[in-house]
């Protein structure tokens, strides 16, 4: 009753939702339910001896070699020996027995399929589930998806594989356990922004699977035994090598010293000839301190600089620009923002007297006829996610270099081909 009186909607609309408080004997019984089923399904996984004991049997089921889908060297098999295998194996590996399964791989003439093709499936079947029940305890909430703080747990845990303290001591003696908060920081952005580029604070699990950030992941911590020459390791942003690279751009940014960046300091950032229109349009959209930048923010601001490099980067980089630009909030941008950022540009390269002075209309027509919007006055984000040479468009209006270059890319070619002539 002291509800009603409180809130009197209650005395038309009942009240279909109580939130239970994290301590409740609710919330610690769904906990442990959940802990419980997923140790039961990691029970059920198979393990590597397994896998080797199906391995063995496959292949001394072999119907025959020689045919083309045996030339990997284990043979192919005939279903009434993909129904022997599977006789002879635990009760947990009958799901990839099924009749379905072996329709769907290639048959040669036999009606074999190839035992190392399927094997090879059943093993990444196995990896895929044994990777999400690791993910699934992470979820606190069961609800599917892992927040920020979660994904931190989990970057935190795999941090402490062998091979990543070896790199860890081996860039930073004595000084690892200082990093790894900033290693763990790095790690995580990079998910959040190709995975939740919209900003609601979580991801699915089903969408961190299939994810190719995963593998990468896994690879630039060398957990997947693929582990690379270090040259490789700096493109890999999971690795030591490029997190310790971002978080030493970040120190040299910041001039003051206080562990944020400025405007002014940011704007030093990659070739030094960001434009001041285009840092204060960040500075405006992306969350701040006091108007300056933490170092989660900074990450974000990374990969969408390093992104855009390409002439068609990923939508998720886009839609980081997309904000940027759209100053009105219009939902597109016209001749008149494209030639406001432009503006920004010609003074950048006045200033430093550098190229031949360039008219913001020449420009704007010749970003239009890239874009080849569907408006011919306007141009949308579906117009520049169509768009192949997205990532030109956008450095153009931001970085004075990045036009230098664009604009001398004839020059740029023809030095090239003397230079082949030459040799």
């Amino acid at each position: 009753e002291e509800e009603k009186q409180r809130c009197p909607s209650l005395r038309q609309i009942p009240k279909f939702f109580t939130r239970t408080s994290e301590g409740s004997l609710q919330q610690r019984c769904r906990r442990e339910a959940r802990q419980r089923l997923l140790a039961r399904r990691t029970e059920e996984l198979a393990v590597e001896e397994d896998l080797h004991k199906m391995h063995s049997l496959l292949r001394s089921s072999v119907w025959g070699k020689g045919s083309e889908q045996g030339g990997e060297g284990d043979g192919v098999i005939d279903y009434e020996g993909f129904c022997r295998v599977r006789d002879q194996l635990p009760e947990k590996f009958w799901q990839y027995f099924l009749p379905q399964t072996f329709m769907k791989f290639n048959r040669d003439q036999n009606g074999c399929i190839a035992i190392a093709t399927f094997f090879r499936y059943v093993v990444r079947k196995v990896n895929n589930k044994q990777t999400r029940i690791q993910l699934s305890y992470y979820d606190t909430e069961g609800f599917g998806y892992l927040r920020e703080n979660n994904m931190e747990n989990l970057i935190f845990d795999l941090v402490q594989s062998p091979h990543l303290e070896d790199q860890f001591e081996k860039l930073l003696p004595g000084a690892k356990e200082n990093f790894y908060p900033f290693y763990v920081f790095t790690a995580v952005r990079k998910f959040f922004f190709f995975l939740d580029p919209f900003g609601t604070k979580k991801i699915r699990i089903r969408d961190l699977l299939v994810s190719p950030h995963l593998k990468e992941l896994y690879v630039g911590m060398g957990m997947d035994g693929l582990v690379g020459d270090a040259e490789a390791s700096k493109d890999n942003w999971f690795s030591v090598q490029s997190a310790l690279r971002v978080y030493m751009q970040y120190l040299e940014l910041d001039q003051d010293r206080n562990g944020l960046l400025s405007p002014d300091e940011l704007q030093q950032y990659g070739s030094g000839m960001l434009t001041r229109v285009f840092v204060q349009r960040v500075f405006e959209e992306c969350q701040t301190y006091s108007n300056e930048m933490d170092y989660k923010t900074f990450l974000g601001f990374v990969l969408a600089m390093e992104s855009v490099r390409s002439p068609s980067p990923p939508k998720q980089a886009i839609h980081y620009f997309w904000k940027l630009f759209d100053i009105h909030h219009a939902g597109y941008i016209d001749s008149s923002v494209i030639n406001y950022f432009f503006r920004a540009v010609a003074k950048e390269l006045e200033d430093r007297d550098a190229g031949d002075k360039v008219s913001p209309e020449d420009v704007n027509d010749e970003i239009f006829d890239i874009v080849q919007p569907a408006q011919p006055t306007r141009i949308t984000l579906e117009d520049l996610n169509a768009c192949n040479m997205a990532g030109t468009v956008l450095s153009m209006l931001i970085d004075a270099h990045a036009f230098l270059r664009y604009d001398n890319r004839e020059k740029t070619l023809q030095d090239d081909d003397d230079e082949d002539g030459d040799f």
